[in-house]
């Protein structure tokens, strides 16, 4: 079985990952409490959305490598920031501990794809 080309960012298989955990953290972000719409609530939301954002950015700097890297490290920066934010949650029990390991899980799926993506750009990028 063959695989399809990937011709846009939507196509990859972190960014699906990516974007199917940031709408799962919206879901789930309705509950927590109104107090937190400004700060927790709004930083989660935030941080997770970006790593789309720097995804589909990245994919559009594939010219460059240099550019390239940057963005996906942008990503993996704001990975990391959702996971903290996943961590504040639980804590203050917003979310149950299963849904944050859950959580947690997946975006370290997503990190160690874009480690990959990052120690080695060539495959990802345009020929020239």
């Amino acid at each position: 079985m063959e695989k399809e080309a990937i011709k846009n960012h939507q196509d990859l298989r972190v960014y699906q990952m990516a974007f199917d955990a940031a709408m799962k953290i919206f879901e789930l972000t309705k509950k927590f409490p109104v107090e937190e719409r400004f700060s927790l609530t709004d930083q989660i939301r935030r941080s997770s959305r970006s790593v789309c954002a720097n995804l589909a950015e990245a994919w559009r700097k594939r010219r460059y490598e240099a550019a390239f890297v940057a963005k996906l490290n942008d990503c993996e920066a704001e990975s990391a920031e959702t996971q903290t934010w996943i961590e504040f949650a639980v804590k203050c029990k917003y979310l149950d501990v299963e849904s944050g390991r859950e959580l947690y899980r997946i975006y370290n799926q997503i990190l160690g794809s874009l480690v990959n993506m990052i120690t080695n750009p060539s495959p990802w990028l345009m020929k020239r």
